[in-house]
């Protein structure tokens, strides 16, 4: 992962020779949003967050690792038109293959000679998180009857969502950062910012905004710092 620069000036972020992931503008992905988030978060995704498509087909979402999941998810994506994430690579004959001095299974291009084994994807996985403000889905249930209760308010969850229109993420975003005074840029200006810069500026204005409303507090004597935990909540910039 390219850590060295800052990835407020790059356009992509390169993960090994001949793999990088593209940073596209909030106008690219504005084009096609739905689109875009359904493959960002589907290769993101941990088997927790695809517990009832894997217990539909027999497998238990706890017994599978995050790289697992994304080899059964991958090669079906790289079929299709993959531009807004990975350029100008053709991700068309990315397949699961073994490599034959470890025997471990690997997602492999023969046309790229791209090879994504465990430690690529997580990598990967990261890189795309990090520019799409993503936090890593993590959850593990206590004992079998959790697993099953979890699974099935998962499936009543999804039923229901499936009678709904997907709702415009971005869209909505832009709409509500433009018309707050933290926000430097009209809708026309930040059309043609990255989202890792758009999404940066989201954060920051959030916590400034959190910080504010703490030192109201504070000098208003309702807040009394010195029983807080979160010490970054004191500082108007973000620690991380």
């Amino acid at each position: 992962m390219e850590n060295k620069k800052s990835w407020l000036n790059l356009s992509s972020v390169n993960i090994v020779p001949g793999l990088s992931v593209k940073i596209p503008t909030v106008r690219e992905i504005l084009t096609d949003e739905y689109t875009y988030y359904s493959i960002v978060s589907s290769l993101t995704a941990t088997p927790f967050q695809y517990m009832v498509q894997l217990d539909n087909m027999g497998i238990d979402y706890t017994k599978i690792t995050d790289y697992e999941l994304f080899m059964m998810l991958f090669p079906l994506y790289a079929k299709s038109d993959l531009s807004i994430l990975f350029g100008d690579l053709d991700t068309s004959d990315f397949n699961i293959y073994c490599e034959p001095e470890s025997n471990n299974q690997v997602i492999y291009s023969p046309n790229n000679n791209i090879i994504i084994d465990e430690l690529i994807y997580h990598d990967l996985a990261d890189t795309i998180r990090k520019i799409n403000l993503i936090e890593k889905v993590k959850s593990k249930p206590g004992n079998e009857s959790a697993r099953k209760y979890l699974i099935e308010k998962e499936r009543r969850k999804q039923k229901r969502n499936a009678k709904k229109s997907p709702e415009p993420y971005l869209e909505k975003l832009v709409t509500a950062l433009v018309n707050t005074s933290e926000f430097p840029y009209d809708y026309d200006s930040c059309m043609d910012l990255s989202i890792y810069r758009f999404n940066q500026s989201f954060k920051q204005i959030q916590h400034k905004i959190a910080f504010d409303n703490i030192m109201t507090g504070v000098y208003a004597g309702t807040i009394d710092t010195s029983r807080m935990s979160n010490k970054d909540a004191l500082s108007w910039i973000p620690n991380k």
